[in-house]
């Protein structure tokens, strides 16, 4: 089976982001988003926004950018689709928020939007897709070629613990404290071809993958290949999937960075005759696991005899070896925020912090609301 890849002529960037709708007096989740959507969709073909659109669940709207050429540039084109989002929800009496997870909306109580695909999934899978009340970040780097992609999506599972712990915002479910960082990575594990990416050699594996599965109706298309990094034929990018949704826009941005940072300097390394190193697959399953467990509080296992150090110390070691490509992607400054959320703490540390000191988990809601108004963690 043949799969085209468009290629992307430089690391070019998209970012969606999946948004959480929330009753203003409950603070639970509410199915709002067919209302909320047909009215964004005014004006335009179709009666469809071009930024904003359903996702499984209709508590969930997803903004997305066009084809970006840098962080600032992905960042203005998804505060613009945000604040049309927040005017119309709150016309309706609805907030926005992004994290991993809700803190305490139940699964069973959510509705699910009537598309043909999402019926789909969920007649095949049942229980484990009626449970993804779950909320992520996507960020697509543009690359050459799908071989190049494959070699790119291996060597990038080393940064899975790195992009968890930053984003980790999921201590919460139904109401629970877990005692995750990132529940939210393990309910999704859920599905079949999900989580870390299966070792494919090479594009013509890939394709024979795809053929395989195809022909034994496991899947209809990549779209099903839910990989915590994936390539993605059609945009002519990696996907990187992992994070948790976060919840302000200038951490979306740092995540942004770190991902586009990393795929240019993959990419440059394998131009100038390099070839990337590739994470054994249990150190990559232990290192996520850990991520997912203790966020910035874990220990990652840095090489093949099992030497440990803290995901905080990798993180500070990335940032500085990343930071000359960032100012030739002009996103320094993006980048090295990352270095701020790993000392102060991500979203599932704030979260706790708000219980600690006395909160309900609405109160933990409300302080995500704000979050994401305000642009401004609760530290």
């Amino acid at each position: 089976m043949h799969i085209g890849f468009n290629a992307s002529p430089r690391a070019s960037l998209g970012v969606e982001v999946e948004l959480e709708l929330v009753d203003r007096e409950s603070r639970h989740l509410v199915s709002a988003a067919s209302q909320l959507l047909a009215t964004l969709g005014r004006g335009h073909p179709g009666s469809v926004h071009p930024r904003a659109k359903h996702e499984l669940l209709q508590s969930t709207i997803e903004i997305i950018t066009g084809v970006c050429d840098d962080v600032p540039q992905a960042r203005a084109d998804l505060q613009a689709t945000l604040d049309e989002v927040q005017a119309v929800a709150a016309a309706a009496g609805v907030a926005l928020m992004c994290s991993g997870t809700h803190p305490f909306s139940h699964w069973s109580d959510q509705q699910i939007t009537p598309d043909p695909r999402y019926l789909r999934l969920l007649k095949d899978v049942q229980w484990p897709g009626r449970r993804l009340q779950i909320f992520g970040i996507h960020v697509h780097v543009g690359v050459r070629s799908g071989e190049r992609a494959v070699a790119l999506m291996n060597a990038l599972c080393a940064y899975i613990p790195h992009l968890l712990a930053l984003s980790a915002s999921s201590p919460y479910w139904s109401g629970l404290d877990t005692g995750m960082a990132s529940c939210r990575s393990k309910v999704f594990e859920g599905l079949p071809t999900t989580g870390i990416p299966l070792p494919i050699e090479d594009w013509a594996q890939f394709e024979q993958f795809m053929s395989t599965l195809i022909a034994a109706k496991a899947l209809t298309s990549i779209r099903e290949v839910w990989w915590d990094i994936r390539p993605h034929p059609d945009f002519g990018t990696v996907e990187l999937r992992i994070c948790d949704g976060v919840p302000t826009l200038r951490e979306v941005c740092t995540l942004a960075a770190v991902s586009q940072c990393l795929v240019h300097w993959m990419d440059r390394a394998c131009e100038n005759g390099g070839r990337l190193p590739e994470p054994a697959p249990w150190v990559v399953e232990q290192n996520k696991w850990r991520a997912a467990r203790y966020g910035m509080d874990a220990e990652i296992i840095a090489d093949d005899h099992g030497a440990l150090r803290p995901v905080s110390e990798a993180i500070a070691e990335l940032v500085d070896t990343l930071t000359p490509v960032a100012r030739e992607l002009g996103c320094e400054a993006e980048l090295r925020w990352a270095l701020e959320v790993a000392e102060r703490g991500p979203s599932y540390l704030r979260q706790r912090a708000v219980v600690a000191k006395g909160g309900t988990l609405v109160d933990v809601v409300d302080s995500l609301i704000t979050e994401l108004e305000t642009d401004q963690p609760s530290w």
